[in-house]
């Protein structure tokens, strides 16, 4: 269910179907990352909203798998999600929480507090991708 939020989220931006496919593996959320990282979930009446999962190094966090689904953007799902996972990585004595953006969604992450600190250049055929990388400084957050 994680996965299908995942690409109808991906879809939402207008993306091709041929990207959709190449980035299939990106978008699959498999059990064992489940059982290897702490996986988020928002729930709207009984069905999943939205997804995100918070991946710890030594004292830097990543927020990976921020999903949500179509009908519930712009409803605080995304805030909620976001500022938990602040928050926890926060609790966990994280200095930072680091990730990398969709250039949709990079007007979201500054919104929430997070600056760009570099970019990840990609290539989907034959066509340049720069995906905004972004930073939360977590010190002040506990």
């Amino acid at each position: 269910m994680l996965t299908e939020i995942a690409h109808a989220a991906k879809r939402y931006w207008g993306y091709s179907e041929n990207w959709i496919e190449h980035w299939k593996d990106d978008l699959t959320i498999t059990p064992d990352f489940i059982a290897n990282n702490e996986m988020y979930v928002a729930v709207a009446g009984e069905e999943i909203a939205g997804c995100c999962a918070l991946v710890l190094s030594d004292t830097q966090a990543e927020l990976e798998h921020m999903w949500i689904r179509p009908e519930h953007m712009g409803n605080g799902v995304g805030r909620a999600l976001f500022q938990q996972i602040v928050k926890r990585a926060a609790q966990l004595g994280a200095t930072g929480l680091e990730l990398s953006s969709d250039p949709n969604a990079e007007g979201f992450y500054k919104r929430m507090g997070a600056t760009r600190v570099g970019e990840v250049r990609a290539e989907i055929e034959g066509q340049p991708r720069v995906l905004p990388r972004m930073s939360v400084d977590l010190s002040s957050k506990l």
